[in-house]
């Protein structure tokens, strides 16, 4: 019963934001301007899209913690760890978002806070990686905290430039939330992440919010800290190379435009309109069809992994879908 009235709470103040969103949204004033160059919606869009998410972070712990249900998220209280990186990488993606940070300071910061909460909570180190094909772990030592660095600054990247067309990085985001409940890591948690990425799909969709920096941070924070929680309570983790593979597409996109941009003598770090979504978009003219196809790149590694095929054999084929699918959209839109 009192997961139900966490559900019905959770859904009501959702609810309560969609039908008042025109007036929370004047109210705070935080927007994107077109600038006819990089950003070519229409008119100024509301850039609450992290702060949605935020707020639900806190709720759910703390109607989590009021109804005396903590049993059903994270143990050893590594809820806190999500919560305070999602609020530091929030802080700095919206400061992005209205400042346009400098990439080495915004990197700095990035540095800074991770290395803030892993002071504080050093379970948060990753401190090993599992190969599905190997038998043996791999300790990173001494190197511990930088790759936790590491991980999570190319994560946020990724997420982040994969943030380029409406509805995008919300229907993956909650496609890894789903893998998530599937696999049994705290669903009742994802399964209220999921009211607010529902409503956020409905705003995004009529081009009224946009996720911006901070909301892709926040869903670097959550994602990226879930993937090593996994690997310290649960049996049936997912293995290193598996999360690479599921992150595949958004990764490979961001090393091959780092490549492209470095070949260009470009800053690596420089936005530009060579992403997979705006070539697939370029040759469809149509954002539907254009999500439906980034997505399916982005869906199919995760269900060959949930058949049991070879991640090596995974790798492959879909380096040759993406790759195949990159060259032949750039010599049609010439």
């Amino acid at each position: 019963m009192d997961i139900v009235i966490l559900f019905i709470i959770t859904l009501s103040i959702n609810i309560l934001f969609l039908l008042n969103f025109e007036n929370i949204s004047k109210s705070l004033s935080i927007i994107d301007k077109p600038d006819g160059k990089l950003k070519k919606h229409e008119k100024p869009v509301s850039l609450l899209g992290g702060f949605v998410i935020l707020v639900n972070l806190y709720l759910v712990s703390f109607l989590i913690n009021l109804l005396n249900l903590d049993y059903l998220i994270f143990k050893n209280n590594f809820i806190m760890i999500i919560l305070i990186l999602s609020t530091l990488f929030y802080l700095i993606g919206i400061l992005d978002d209205i400042k346009n940070l400098d990439p080495n300071l915004k990197l700095f910061l990035i540095i800074l806070s991770i290395g803030f909460s892993t002071y504080l909570f050093p379970e948060l180190n990753l401190r090993l990686i599992k190969i599905s094909f190997l038998d043996k772990n791999f300790y990173f030592n001494n190197f511990s905290f930088f790759f936790t660095v590491l991980s999570f600054a190319l994560l946020l990247n990724a997420l982040n430039m994969f943030d380029g067309i409406n509805l995008q990085l919300i229907l993956f985001t909650s496609f890894i939330y789903f893998l998530f409940i599937f696999k049994g890591f705290v669903p009742i948690f994802f399964i209220l992440l999921l009211i607010p990425m529902s409503v956020l799909a409905f705003l995004n969709l009529r081009n009224k919010i946009f996720l911006g920096d901070g909301g892709a941070y926040i869903i670097g924070a959550i994602i990226g800290s879930t993937f090593i929680y996994q690997y310290k309570y649960f049996e049936n983790f997912l293995y290193g190379d598996e999360i690479f593979l599921i992150l595949l597409i958004p990764a490979i996109d961001m090393l091959r435009l780092f490549i492209k941009r470095l070949i260009q003598k470009k800053n690596p770090f420089k936005g530009d309109l060579n992403h997979l979504h705006h070539i697939v978009n370029n040759y469809t003219n149509n954002n539907s069809k254009t999500i439906f196809l980034t997505l399916m790149l982005c869906i199919l590694p995760t269900i060959f992994i949930i058949f049991n095929v070879n991640t090596i054999i995974i790798l492959i084929i879909n380096l040759l879908f993406y790759l195949s699918l990159i060259f032949y959209l750039e010599y049609k839109n010439k």
